[in-house]
């Protein structure tokens, strides 16, 4: 039974303290006065009763009730149930002002109101909580005082304190009243006994109890039925009304994961049903921290405090709660949850949270489920409040039970007597449900109500309830409704049920009668009725006589013994059973058969077969069945606790457990550590000297032997063990004992310890006091013996091996962080006796103190901690702590013994490391190091693709002077025959980092680099633990040296054959005297052609090589700018060399630019340096000594009429001095192609700005300006079609002879530009691939002039028609045919065929465009006289090719798998744009070729002038000219474009490091990239292969090359390094030029040269550039394991001699002759992988291989074999006279060549056929295809190049065909033949009849001259027109046709005629 009210206070307001305007209440009376013994008297009520303070009020406030919760020192919950009402008082301030009235008379004061009312409580203060039971009593006591009932207070009070209620249901005895007579004062009158004596109803059922205060009342209290269930009423469910499903989760979330939690509200009685509505959806987990449901404002800095807490405040406090930062607020007044950014709330796991969510709203809101249905049910109601309430506890029960499930099997019992100690293992717990991860479990289970939860529920036998029921016996049921919420909803119906019965066990009595004051209230009664008088104080000591009656009669009255209904809790179904799935994968049989096999195999000793199985094993041991199966077939082999293996067996059971171990967490969720750690102990190898060395000294270095966590649960299983066998012993006595021994099978199932636990607390009572201390005794030193075992234990696994290497504790800094427990006892004698008995032991060794120190003290907190945990007594402790020390002394004496035999043991063989072969000339930096090589994120070479697993390889890397080597075998012995090589270039490693590697079946962790190169190669080694750490700081060391040297010269190109010395020796003799002369002399020249200036920008003085390297990365301008125009005379290029140095200038002259110029006829360089004056070009010299622009070449092509003096002046306007020089000329169209830098600001504004107006003329613009224009419009007078047009100024006549022949394709071409500059030129918004028609009048905007070449007057009347506004026609042009702008803008002609209007005109076009930076010529306006355009275009910076690189880089080799599913290697390709960057140059470079190729001249003007701009001229030239597709034009390409004017390879490679800041830049690759799209879509237009870009992109970044060393031609002069190529070389051998030696390797062997190669003439390519028509090079993926890459050619060669001696005969054209002697038979079959083999070595194309058979052959017979390219070259020859003798219908010679052709096409276009005309001629070759389709980008003129384009059906080729007479060779008559004309093989074929597939001759057209009328002759056909006759003329012979009219013969003609002008 227990007190109904332990304490009645009456609180008033303290009238005298009161302070400022802030009053105080004061306790007026309390009952009892004394303390009761078991429940002292909370402090500090008075607070509590007014919260908001004490305050007197002008009006009398309604009486207001509210229960605040008071917690005390032991955490009992005080509920005040506090009753306020208002009582009138005179104003103290009156009384003050009479006072002071007398002193001092002052003006008319507001007069103060005489009464005010202050607040009274009274308040009962109880540990049960019955809030309507204490309203209804407290209301009570307020009527009888207000309504002066005729009972008196202190009888109702006395009742009200000596009333007791069961605590919960079970049977009462029988009691007589509370206010029986024989306990009645006698002095009291009879009303009372009348009023008080009501005899009390005995309930059947006892858990109601009916109570009466004496005052005509009458109350049933229902007591819960069962105590440990929470009561709510109604207030969960008004909490989710307030607040909602998701708001009330998340605090439920919050306040189980501790955060703090605060509600406000105005209502007070709210706060408190909240706080309590949250407290019971927690169930069966309770609140342990602060829980003050009403906050007083007094106290609300306890808001500030760093514990959780659950706090209501009222609203009136809002503003105070604001800056809270960690504080989740809930406003139950507006219904939100506001949480602060820095708070982090845990949800529930899915999908629990989804299930709860869904359960709720069904609960709580019935009608959404049917809110869609047409007819919905008519009754859906959501349950009475009542019931509701209980629904949604339910649903919390529910999902605990979820939560929870089998926590009963996680549980270690430690102890059972005297009392039980249980201890949670929370790693397998979470390890079993697989939720290591989840963040709201781990929180939970750590927190203290978990704690308490287990503590409260852990113990085995005690009362149970609704939980315990539901998670032990439902937990079928629960997994059954996981996915159905309509099952879940039923079973939470009846939980509700039963939660509401347990509330409410007697629903039907609800006899209450409490009388509630009278109608007329004081706040209601009339004013002149007289106001009751104030509560009246109360007579304690009648008081007092009802609590001594009530306590003597208690005290009287027989003990109530209520039996506990205590049982045995049960566990319910393990968890295992249900969580083992979704490892489907990891647990198959077949691999947990291969763990078995291989653990056979090991004892058996059958080692071969073990090694096979290990690397599968080791992969096996991923999952986690595997590695349980390894610990129980371990154990199967483990005898009396020992197993004696041999050294190769111990190293593998070692390398299986490390694996096993390396894959656990530090938590070891899964038990596996816990499994081996008695393994690990009992296997043993015996060393020399009759020492045994344990596998723990192996397997050390994991996470878990340092988690104090573990080593807990491990102790405590242990212990649980052993002490449920000392109680199975006592049972079953020895001879059970015996039975299980034998037959372990046979046995019962086992009890498991909580079960044997249970019973032995049943029995408990029952034993004798000896027998109970006896089995105290037993328990006590059962877990004092594991303790010393795990003593033992944990010093053999935390000693290291080596204790000198302290390697375990330095990583986890074990000594001395505190490590997370999981257990909840706290020791306050642990750390003090861990250090006391430290320093006792006196064991002090100066050697390993350090590691012993460590030990020692991480055992000792361990013990301490177990051992206070489990009740040790305090001397054994004490024992234990002297012990510890020596325990780990000893064994450190032991593992000294065996560090030293093992060093003696043999070492493991190892692979032998495998030397690389080096290039002649390179030479070893630091010898091998033993190293793994680690997969990284390609798949194909670790096995996961199919195929074998090539890594992770083991062998040793290697560091030259040259390249990083990784060479060795793969670490599965399956392909351990194979060798694994992976090496790049050391130049070209773009990034380097530490990593650490945990390596397959090793313990440790290694360290690692990880090396990244811009070959598209990445190595990932973990140094083996045999390299020392400092070792490998030296390997990056050195590394960093050679990759970045000081100066250039320490490249491996210049160091190359010299001795290895990182440092480089700065004065070294020259080799060529000469060339040093020459290059002194010319930097002399130039500082004495300074001194006569002075220099504007900086003085520049040829740095020594130290300054050199720290010369600035990026020189914003060149150094020297010279302002004065030196004397013309005295620098004649002959003038400054001495004679003596004359012989070298013939080396400028031999130079690939001067080459080139006179190949085009640019100009000569005759000795005399006379020039032709009629050429419209010059060779300037004025550049020679590198003066005027530091970073062109010394000979520049410049136009005749300008002088070298306007040079100087004009280049200064360019950034860096790079002003326009031509660089290359049509041929045919005599336009010329110019390149620049991008133009200084200050000269976009002078230049391009000049007004529009005519009268503001050139004088008054600027005066470089001015020249500027002088050299553009040279420029544009030197072209012949201009001066041609000069001369009659208009543009009708405009036919010069080089154009007439093209006119008519011409003006079909036309409207590509317009498209293509529409595309360049766009925004943005203009996507490549779509043409948006008005884009380009738009984008073109202000920035493009118009140019009229006709008087200024008559561009008045220009239509606005056009498009593409600046290139329009005169007036009159525009007036004859509209339809021109039209078809400029890209729009279809109306006449498909172009009528006869189309053939009159072509439009007019500007004779120099300029490509500029669209940023640059931002609003510049030109007038219209001048002859050039701008055409803006937006570059790519040299930063975006260097972010868009590096993620190439990471998509294509990327350093670990890809962690997201999305993130494929397309999609990473794609986020690089690479592509687009591609797509934009080749755009712009098309762009360029049409306007060449329509006679307009170029000048490329992009940023610096030599990164895009180089790329897009050398694209050009590429594009526009055949030469350069060829090995020579293609160096010459190169060396002019890119070496000559100045690309900056030093810097843009990083190659010093000087330049180490500004990373890799591949610009050039860009370029190499393009031409290798081209290549793709023009296969028979390349001489080369693509083999012989990827070599130049692999050698452009290898420094093995001096070319692409240096930034310019001054820089390569001034070191001696551009002629000194052609001098004698001392090592021939070394090849300084990469062209030199692609030259000797060409001459070798094909492998540069393209077989299909079979050009057109002057064929001009323009390639398709969208990013959907580009291809990914596969230089960028591919990888050739077995020899590395392969383009350093002696070094493949080598290693493919090393590795097939069988293939001797193929290939030997680039071996050495192989010897004669017969091999023997072998197969030649052989397994090719691709990431391994080099495919196109090992299966080379048919032209190869037969060339190689062919010198195979010739060796064989002894003859002297002949070059390939003879016998290549011998073979097409008789293939061409083949093909002209059998006049066949055959492809051509070409065609026949080449191998692989099917898919390629060698240029495009697309062809359609018109329809309408009837015929199939009309091909309107760039017929404008309708602007959705993707492909038409540019057109061709070529038709004789288009092959497999046709869809006829009759035949492939037939372009036109019919009945034609020939006539027949001399005498023979005129027959009819069936004709074909064939334009896609360029040919007239004629066969005897239509359906004659044999063709009876050809006519190639190339050979066609011209096609004329021809006349009648001897037998021709009769009746037929003249006109019909037609005569065709070949370089041969003259054929003569006849047609059957002369309309046919018109179209024959035509259609002949038109294959021809295409061609």
């Amino acid at each position: 039974m227990a007190r109904l009210a332990d304490y009645f206070v009456v609180v008033g307001y303290d009238l005298e303290k009161r302070g400022g305007g802030e009053g105080q209440g004061r306790i007026l009376q309390r009952f009892p006065e004394k303390d009761w013994e078991d429940n002292p008297f909370p402090q500090g009520i008075e607070l509590f009763c007014q919260p908001n303070g004490w305050q007197l009020a002008l009006e009398r406030q309604p009486p207001s009730f509210f229960v605040a919760v008071l917690t005390d020192i032991n955490s009992e919950r005080h509920y005040c149930a506090c009753f306020t009402f208002w009582e009138a008082v005179d104003n103290p301030l009156l009384a003050k002002e009479e006072a002071s009235e007398a002193d001092e008379d002052e003006g008319p004061v507001e007069p103060l109101p005489a009464q005010l009312y202050a607040p009274k409580s009274v308040v009962v203060v109880s540990r049960l909580d019955y809030t309507e039971v204490f309203r209804n009593c407290l209301g009570l006591i307020y009527t009888v005082h207000v309504d002066g009932l005729n009972v008196p207070l202190e009888t109702v009070i006395g009742n009200l304190l000596t009333c007791t209620i069961p605590i919960a249901g079970g049977s009462q005895t029988d009691e007589s009243s509370v206010c029986s007579l024989d306990l009645a004062p006698l002095s009291l009158s009879c009303d009372w006994l009348l009023g008080c004596f009501q005899p009390e109803e005995e309930e059947s059922e006892d858990s109601s109890r009916t109570i009466t205060l004496g005052a005509g009342d009458r109350q049933v209290i229902q007591t819960p039925i069962n105590d440990s269930l929470p009561v709510s009423g109604c207030s969960v469910s008004q909490l989710f009304r307030q607040l909602g499903i998701v708001n009330v989760l998340y605090l439920f979330c919050a306040a189980l994961t501790e955060h703090k939690i605060l509600f406000l509200s105005s209502s007070y009685q709210r706060l408190t049903d909240a706080c309590r509505a949250l407290l019971a959806i927690m169930f069966p987990l309770k609140y342990s921290f602060t829980y003050v449901p009403i906050l007083p404002g007094k106290l609300l800095e306890v808001l500030s405090t760093p514990t959780p807490f659950i706090i209501g405040v009222n609203s009136f406090f809002r503003s105070e709660t604001q800056e809270l930062l960690d504080v989740i607020i809930a406003d139950l007044d507006g219904g939100t949850v506001t949480i602060p950014e820095c708070v982090h709330i845990s949800l529930l796991p899915e999908p629990l949270l989804q299930h709860t969510q869904t359960v709720l709203s069904m609960v709580l809101d019935p009608e959404l489920e049917v809110a869609d249905h047409a007819f919905p049910p008519s009754s859906i109601q959501p349950s009475t409040q009542k019931i509701q309430d209980k629904e949604i506890r339910a649903v919390f029960l529910w999902l605990f039970a979820q939560l929870f499930q089998g926590y009963r099997w996680c549980l270690h019992i430690i102890r059972i007597h005297p009392e039980p100690v249980i201890r949670f293992h929370k790693a397998a717990f979470l390890g079993q449900r697989s939720q290591t991860e989840d963040d709201f479990l781990t929180k939970v289970l750590d927190g203290m109500a978990f704690a308490r939860f287990v503590s409260e529920r852990g113990p085995p036998y005690r009362p149970t309830d609704l939980f315990d029921d539901l998670v032990a016996n439902q937990v079928k049921r629960i997994r059954q409704e996981e996915g159905m919420p309509r099952k879940a909803l039923s079973h939470i119906k009846e939980l509700a049920e039963q939660l509401f019965k347990n509330e409410n066990p007697y629903p039907a009595v609800a006899m209450h009668k409490v009388q509630r004051p009278s109608e007329l209230a004081p706040q209601a009664r009339p004013s002149g009725a007289p106001t009751p008088a104030c509560f009246p104080p109360l007579d304690e000591v009648t008081v007092q006589l009802f609590i001594d009656h009530a306590n003597a009669k208690i005290k009287n009255a027989p003990p109530i013994v209520r039996p506990e209904l205590k049982s045995m809790v049960p566990s319910g179904p393990p968890l295992v059973d249900f969580v083992d799935r979704g490892n489907v994968l990891a647990n198959s049989a077949r691999r947990l058969e291969v763990v078995r096999n291989c653990i056979n195999y090991i004892f058996d000793n059958k080692m071969l077969e073990a090694k096979k199985l290990m690397p599968a094993v080791l992969r096996a041991l991923k999952g986690r069945a595997a590695r349980v199966c390894l610990t129980q077939e371990l154990n199967q082999h483990v005898l009396q606790n020992r197993a004696v293996l041999d050294d190769q067996q111990f190293d593998y059971i070692v390398r299986m457990m490390n694996c096993t171990l390396q894959d656990c967490s530090h938590m070891d969720e899964h038990g596996i550590a816990a499994a081996l750690l008695p393994l690990v102990t009992a296997f043993c190898r015996k060393l020399g000297g009759g020492i045994t060395q344990f596998a723990y000294s192996c397997v050390q270095e994991h996470m878990v032997w340092t988690n104090m966590q573990f080593w807990e649960a491990m102790f405590y299983s242990d212990v649980q063990k052993h002490i449920r066998s000392l109680y199975l012993e006592t049972e079953e006595g020895d001879t059970a004992n015996t039975e299980q021994e034998t037959s372990s099978s046979e046995v019962v199932p086992e009890v498991s310890a909580l079960e044997l636990a249970s019973e032995q607390s049943r029995l408990w009572p029952t034993l004798s006091k000896e027998l109970q201390q006896e089995r105290v005794q037993k328990e006590e030193s059962t877990v004092f013996s594991q303790a010393i075992h795990y003593a033992n234990r944990m010093s053999y696994l935390l000693l290291p091996l080596d204790t000198s290497k302290n390697r375990l504790l330095r990583n986890t800094g074990l000594g001395d962080g505190e490590s997370v427990s999981n257990s909840y006892l706290t020791n306050s004698i642990a750390g003090s006796m861990a250090e006391s008995y430290d320093t006792e032991s006196g064991f002090e060794d100066a050697e390993t103190s350090d590691v012993a120190n460590s030990v020692v003290r991480f055992i000792n907190r361990f013990v301490d901690k177990v051992c206070n945990e489990s009740g040790v007594t305090n001397d054994h402790l004490k024992a234990l702590h002297t012990m510890i020390p020596d325990i780990v002394q000893m064994h450190i004496e032991t593992l000294d013994a065996v560090h030293r035999e093992s060093k003696r043991l043999p070492p493991i063989q190892k692979p032998k490391l495998l030397r690389p072969t080096l290039l002649p000339g390179e030479e070893l930096v630091m010898d091998g190091m033993r190293v793994h090589l680690m997969s990284d994120g390609r798949e194909e070479a670790t096995g996961l693709m199919g195929g074998p697993p090539l890594l992770p390889a083991e062998g040793a890397i290697f560091l030259t002077t040259y390249r990083l080597v990784f060479k060795g075998t793969p670490i599965d012995p399956l392909v351990g025959e194979q060798i694994v090589t992976r090496s790049f270039p050391v130049a070209s490693l773009t990034k380097e980092k530490r990593i650490s590697v945990s390596l397959p079946m090793d313990q440790f962790l290694q360290e690692g680099l990880q090396l990244r190169s811009c070959t598209f190669q990445l190595m990932k080694v973990a140094f083996d633990e045999e390299v020392a750490s400092d070792l490998a700081e030296v390997f990056r060391k050195h590394l960093h040296k050679l990759r970045y040297p000081q100066h250039v010269q320490g490249t491996f190109a210049f160091t190359v054959g010299q001795s290895t010395k990182l440092v480089v020796e700065h004065k070294t003799k020259d080799k060529n005297q000469s060339l040093k002369t020459l290059s002194k002399n010319l930097v002399k020249t130039a500082k004495r052609t300074i001194g006569r200036q002075y220099v504007t920008r900086k003085k520049y003085t040829p740095p020594t090589w130290e300054s050199r390297s720290s010369m600035p990365s990026e020189m914003d301008e060149d150094e020297i700018s010279v302002c004065e125009e030196p004397d013309q005379s005295s620098l004649t290029l002959s003038s400054t060399i001495r004679s003596s140095d004359r012989q070298t200038m013939s080396n400028v002259v031999e130079r690939a630019c001067c080459r080139d110029y006179q190949r085009l006829g640019l100009g000569t360089l005759s000795n005399s340096l006379t020039r032709s004056k009629n050429e419209p070009f010059r060779i300037s010299t004025v550049n020679r000594m590198y003066t005027v622009c530091r970073s062109y070449p010394g000979l520049l092509i410049v136009p005749q009429s300008v002088p070298d003096s306007t040079i100087q002046r004009i280049s200064r306007c360019y950034r860096q001095n790079r002003f326009p020089v031509v660089c290359w000329r049509n041929s045919r169209t005599k336009a010329v192609l110019l390149r620049s830098a991008g133009l200084h600001a200050k000269g976009v504004v002078g230049f391009f700005k000049s007004p529009n107006a005519p009268s503001a003329g050139p004088s008054q613009a600027d005066s470089t300006s001015l020249e500027q224009e002088k050299y553009l419009q040279a420029i544009v007078s030197s072209m012949p079609s201009y001066s041609e047009a000069s001369g009659r100024n208009t543009l009708s006549h405009f036919t010069s002879a080089h154009m007439s022949s093209s006119d008519s394709s011409d003006k079909l071409r036309q409207p590509k530009i317009g498209a293509l500059m529409k595309q360049v030129m766009g925004g943005k918004e203009d996507m490549p691939g779509t043409f948006s028609r008005g884009a380009l009048g738009s984008a073109l905007g202000q920035k493009a002039r118009v140019v009229s070449l006709t008087p200024p007057r008559v561009s008045t009347h220009r239509t606005p028609r056009g498009k593409w506004g600046s290139i329009r026609g005169s007036g009159r042009l525009s007036a004859y045919n509209p339809d021109v702008g039209n078809r400029l803008a890209g729009k279809d002609s109306p006449q498909p065929n172009g009528g006869p209007a189309d053939t009159f005109f072509r439009q007019h076009r500007a004779y120099l465009y300029i490509i500029g930076d669209k940023a640059q010529l931002k609003g510049g306006k030109q007038d219209s006289f001048q002859q050039w355009e701008l055409v803006p275009i937006e570059v790519c910076d040299v930063r975006q090719v260097k972010n868009s690189f590096k993620k190439l880089m990471k998509a294509c080799v990327p350093s670990s798998p890809a962690s997201e599913p999305t993130m494929t290697f397309h999609r990473c390709l794609e986020e690089s744009d690479w592509m687009g960057l591609l797509h934009r140059v080749l755009q712009v470079s098309v762009l360029v070729v049409e306007l060449l190729d329509q006679g307009s001249s170029v000048m490329v003007s992009l940023e610096d002038g030599w990164d895009v701009t180089t790329q897009v001229v050398s694209l050009v030239q590429l594009l526009s000219d055949p030469y350069y597709r060829t090995f020579d034009g293609f160096r010459l390409l190169v060396e002019k474009e890119w070496l000559s004017f100045g690309h900056r390879f030093s810097h843009r490679g990083g190659q010093t490091l000087a330049s180490q800041g500004s990373g890799f830049t591949p610009v050039f690759l860009q370029f190499l990239d393009c031409v290798h799209q081209i290549h793709l879509q023009f296969p028979m237009e390349f001489e080369f292969s693509q083999f012989y870009l990827k070599f130049l992109a692999y050698h452009y970044v290898s420094n093995r090359f001096r070319t692409f060393l240096l930034d310019s031609d001054y820089e390569r002069i001034e070191l001696g390094v551009l002629y000194e190529e052609k001098g004698e070389r001392k090592n021939p051998q070394v090849c300084k030029s990469v062209w030199d030696y692609i030259d000797r390797l060409h001459k070798k062997t094909p492998v540069f040269y393209n077989y299909m190669f079979a050009p057109e003439d002057e064929e001009v390519l323009k390639p398709y550039s969208y990013v959907s028509n580009l291809k990914v090079w596969d230089l960028y993926t591919e990888e050739t394991l077995a020899e590395g890459p392969s383009f350093d050619w002696e070094l493949a060669r080598s290693t493919r001699q090393e590795r097939v001696s069988e293939e001797s005969s193929s290939g030997s054209s680039d071996r050495p002759d192989t010897s004669s002697s017969a091999p023997t038979p072998k197969s030649h079959r052989r397994i090719v992988w691709p990431c391994y083999d080099n495919c196109s070595r090992t299966l080379p194309d048919a032209i190869t291989k037969l060339l190689q058979e062919v010198q195979a052959l010739e060796c064989e017979l002894g003859q002297v074999s002949e070059k390939w390219k003879e016998t290549w070259d011998k073979i097409k020859t008789t293939q061409r006279t083949e093909t002209k003798l059998e006049s066949r219908h055959s492809f051509s010679s070409s065609l026949l060549m080449s191998s692989n052709l099917s898919h390629q096409r060698r240029s495009q276009g697309v062809y359609l056929q018109e329809s309408g005309v009837g015929s199939s001629i009309n091909l309107n070759q760039d017929f404008e295809v309708s602007a959705g389709s993707t492909p038409h980008a540019t057109g061709r003129t070529s038709t004789s190049t288009l092959y497999s384009q046709f869809q006829s059906t009759e035949s492939e080729n037939r372009s036109y065909e019919g009945i034609l007479y020939k006539k027949g060779a001399l005498l023979k008559p005129w027959k009819p033949r069936w004709f074909v004309l064939d334009k896609t093989k360029h040919q007239l074929r004629y066969y005897e009849s239509r359906k004659d597939k044999e063709c009876k001759g050809v006519i190639e057209l190339a050979e066609v001259e011209a096609v004329n009328t021809g006349v009648p002759s001897m037998g021709a056909p009769k009746h037929i027109d003249e006109k019909a006759f037609f005569d065709l003329k070949t370089t041969k012979r003259v054929y003569n046709f006849c047609a059957e009219d002369s309309q046919n013969a018109q179209l024959w003609m035509d259609s002949v005629q038109s294959c021809l002008s295409d061609a």
